[in-house]
């Protein structure tokens, strides 16, 4: 018997998805649980409708992600900091300071999380950070830390 899993089955599959169980297992415990419903025309055209639907939305992210990495590329955002003797700076320049300046030069929010740095900037200079806007998707900019 082919059923529309309603919610994640261990043994069987993950929600939405399309399975083939015998007879007996879809009617003693997946109906009268309401983890599964048969498989008729209504129930598979809406997992169809579903699937090209999460499709979309991927296709828009991933454009989305593409025009902010188009964005991010190149860009230098430079960074005022107070600093000691010897240009080393009174604690360091963060992913979240550099989260806020992008997001003040470009106009959309840029997660700190997805910045990744080489290591602790505790110095005036230039540096290469790399920005993970999506997976596969990746921005490179350079930070100038100023007084």
């Amino acid at each position: 018997m082919k059923v529309v899993l309603k919610q994640d089955v261990k043994s069987i599959g993950k929600k939405d998805e399309l399975h083939e169980v015998s007879d007996g297992y879809a009617r003693n415990y997946l109906l009268p649980r309401g983890l599964a419903v048969a498989a008729d025309a209504a129930a598979v055209n809406e997992v169809r409708t579903k699937a090209a639907a999460s499709e979309h939305h991927a296709a828009e992210e991933l454009a989305n992600a593409q025009a902010l990495a188009k964005k991010l590329n190149g860009q230098i955002v430079a960074i005022k900091a107070k600093a000691g003797q010897g240009g080393r700076l009174f604690g360091s320049v963060t992913s979240k300071d550099i989260a806020a300046a992008l997001t003040q030069k470009v106009g959309e929010p840029v997660d700190k999380r997805k910045i990744v740095l080489d290591g602790d900037i505790k110095n005036f200079g230039s540096y290469e950070v790399e920005v993970k806007v999506y997976p596969k998707v990746t921005a490179k900019l350079t930070v100038k830390v100023e007084e």
